[in-house]
């Protein structure tokens, strides 16, 4: 188990780097990013309009608040969901429970293919990983399929700590294009981006570590 996903990490962080096969896998956290600001906006009493997924690994959550609260939280969720997905993998797969983690990744596909995702890139995103997943659950070995979740846990775990690195890179040099950052920095008006910035990286590094204690007790 331990050298399984050592090596998935490692790989994950490699594919990563690359300029378009790495983006494809990577807008799997893209997905459970935007995901968790449309949940948070339902949760809070608002509404979701779209989501759109892009090639570049960026995505956007189209979303109504009721609420100025509603607002502020919609816009923390994306990391912190992201993040905390990462650890629930984790958690699942050191348990051995491999079918929870395909029932939620399903789960996340289907709900963003039938409401959320509307632009043509994210729509051929979700039915071409959609289908690659299921082809490879009802036809590949057990083993390879524990692997492949393993690589997906990594990947999301890479990418939760990569992407809210560089929001708080780009929350220092620009601000106000630090995405959810910026967007807070207006909502609060007193905290600036950067100090979100900071706030989505720290959380992402605990998050982290939780989900590597899993498999790699300290």
């Amino acid at each position: 188990m331990k050298l399984q996903v050592l090596s998935a990490l490692i790989l994950a962080l490699l594919l990563t780097q690359l300029p378009v096969v790495g983006k494809y896998f990577a807008i799997l956290n893209t997905m459970i990013h935007e995901s968790g600001h449309s949940l948070m906006a339902l949760l809070t009493g608002g509404e979701v309009r779209r989501i759109s997924l892009f090639p570049n690994t960026s995505g956007f959550a189209l979303t109504g608040h009721r609420s100025w609260i509603g607002q502020v939280f919609t816009s923390i969720a994306g990391y912190v969901f992201a993040s905390f997905f990462a650890f629930i993998f984790f958690s699942l797969i050191s348990r051995g429970q491999y079918k929870w983690m395909i029932y939620i990744l399903m789960a996340f596909l289907a709900i963003n293919l039938i409401f959320w995702v509307s632009n043509l890139y994210g729509l051929f995103w979700i039915l071409t990983f959609g289908a690659a997943f299921i082809w490879l659950l009802r036809t590949g070995h057990e083993q390879v399929v524990q692997y492949v979740l393993i690589f997906l846990a990594s990947l999301v775990l890479v990418e939760s700590v990569t992407s809210a690195f560089e929001v708080m890179w780009i929350s220092f040099v620009s601000p106000g294009q630090a995405g959810d950052a910026a967007n807070l920095a207006r909502a609060t008006k007193f905290i600036p981006a950067p100090l979100w910035g900071i706030a989505f990286f720290v959380q992402a590094l605990y998050f982290a570590l939780l989900s590597i204690k899993r498999v790699f007790p300290i």
